[in-house]
């Protein structure tokens, strides 16, 4: 019961902390930062558990929004293929991650971070083989980071149903990694 009463507070007190920020709002700024320090003050984890959870919502967001853009802007089939294959899983990813959240009380960004979407606005500048190739040789290097970073959330997160999660996502993980980089292969040619 306190832990419902504080989490409420904590809510209450972030949402009237965003809405008298106005247009300067860091909230709107590192929406990451935000979930992860709601997280640090209500504990609704360990801070290893939840910092894993934000940084893979923030991540998955990230897969599905750059998979939107290429299925609109690349020129590639197997690109085109690829940034479905993306959507698909990252938002099926997305919804197992908020749901496990959800019931431990787990904030997770409601948007993307502001570097994440700098890095998308970037994208969505190129065009043609130009977009296909930078598309692809981000998702190779995120795809290298993700699969550290849930190879090490399925070692070492102490929170029982994260570190499942983690090594349930990782072999999806893997294979998007494999494909990306056999694509980054054919793009070369």
């Amino acid at each position: 019961m306190k832990k419902t009463i504080f989490l409420a507070t904590a809510l209450s007190a972030a949402w009237m902390l965003s809405s008298c920020g106005g247009g300067n709002n860091p909230q709107n700024e590192k929406p990451v930062d935000s979930a992860q320090d709601i997280n640090e003050t209500v504990k609704p984890v360990d801070n290893q558990s939840s910092a894993f959870a934000v940084k893979a919502a923030n991540g998955s967001m990230m897969e599905v929004e750059m998979g939107k853009l290429a299925q609109e802007k690349a020129q590639n089939p197997r690109v085109k293929a690829f940034a479905t294959m993306m959507v698909n899983d990252h938002s099926k990813a997305n919804e197992e991650l908020k749901a496990l959240a959800s019931g431990k009380g787990i904030t997770l960004p409601a948007e993307l971070s502001t570097e994440t979407k700098d890095h998308i606005d970037k994208l969505s500048k190129k065009t043609g083989k130009d977009f296909d190739k930078d598309y692809i040789s981000m998702m190779v290097d995120d795809h290298d980071k993700d699969v550290k970073e849930f190879e090490k959330a399925s070692n070492d997160v102490t929170d029982a149903d994260l570190k499942s999660w983690a090594s349930k996502t990782l072999p999806t993980l893997k294979a998007h990694q494999d494909s990306a980089r056999a694509i980054k292969d054919g793009l070369k040619k």
